[in-house]
C-alpha cells in the first residue's frame, strides 16, 4: 500500500509539473528587450557606392547624406550636372541626357525589381538591383565616360578590378567566405 501512496505521489507531482508546462496561454517568445525609445539620425547612405564621393563636394557630404531620396534632385541635381559637364559628358548607352542622368544617379537609392533579373546594369537591365558579382564601378564608369556606345574612352570606363577575391556562396546569405 505504501508502495501506491508514493507512485500516486509521485505521478500527481508529474502530471503537475506537466500541466503547467503546458499552459496554453503561455508565449514561448522572448520579450523584446530592444529599446527604440531614443532619437535616431541617418548619417550616411551610399546605395551606389562611388556617387556620393564623386559627385558630392566636401562642404555637403553631411547635407547629402541626411536628405531623404525625395529630396536629393531638387538639393543636387545641378551640383551633379555641374560634375558631369567636368567630366565631358553629352550622353551615354542609356541615351540619357545631362540632366536625366544626373536626376537618375543623383536619388541614392537601390531600386530592387521584385519579378526578373536584379542586376546593376547586364547590357538590358539597367538598376534594377544589385547582384553580389555586379561590377558596379565598372558599371558607373561606363555610364558616365563611355559616351553613347559606352566604348569612349576605353582607359576610362574599368578600374581593372574583375571580380571578388573569393567565390560567392550559392546559399544564403550568398556571400563569399571570410579569410
Amino acid at each position: 500500500m505504501k508502495r501506491i501512496q508514493q507512485l500516486a505521489i509521485i505521478l500527481t507531482a508529474g502530471i503537475s509539473l506537466l500541466a503547467t508546462g503546458c499552459d496554453k496561454d503561455k508565449d514561448d517568445v522572448p520579450a523584446d528587450t530592444f529599446d527604440t525609445s531614443g532619437t535616431y539620425t541617418q548619417n550616411d547612405q551610399m546605395a551606389r557606392p562611388a556617387i556620393n564621393t564623386v559627385f558630392v563636394n566636401s562642404a555637403r557630404k553631411n547635407e547629402f547624406n541626411t536628405t531623404v531620396p525625395s529630396g536629393m534632385n531638387a538639393a543636387f541635381n545641378a551640383q551633379f550636372q555641374s560634375v558631369l559637364t567636368g567630366f565631358g559628358y553629352n550622353t551615354n548607352i542609356l541615351g540619357l541626357d545631362k540632366a536625366t542622368f544626373a536626376g537618375v544617379l543623383v536619388t541614392d537609392v537601390l531600386n530592387v525589381k521584385t519579378n526578373g533579373t536584379t542586376t546593376f546594369y547586364d547590357g538590358t537591365n539597367v538598376l534594377t538591383g544589385r547582384a553580389l558579382a555586379d561590377d558596379v564601378i565598372d558599371t558607373e564608369l561606363t555610364l558616365i565616360f563611355g559616351g553613347a556606345t559606352g566604348a569612349s574612352n576605353p582607359n576610362l570606363t574599368k578600374d581593372n578590378v574583375n571580380g571578388n577575391d573569393k567565390a560567392f556562396s550559392t546559399t544564403f546569405p550568398y556571400l563569399a567566405a571570410p579569410f
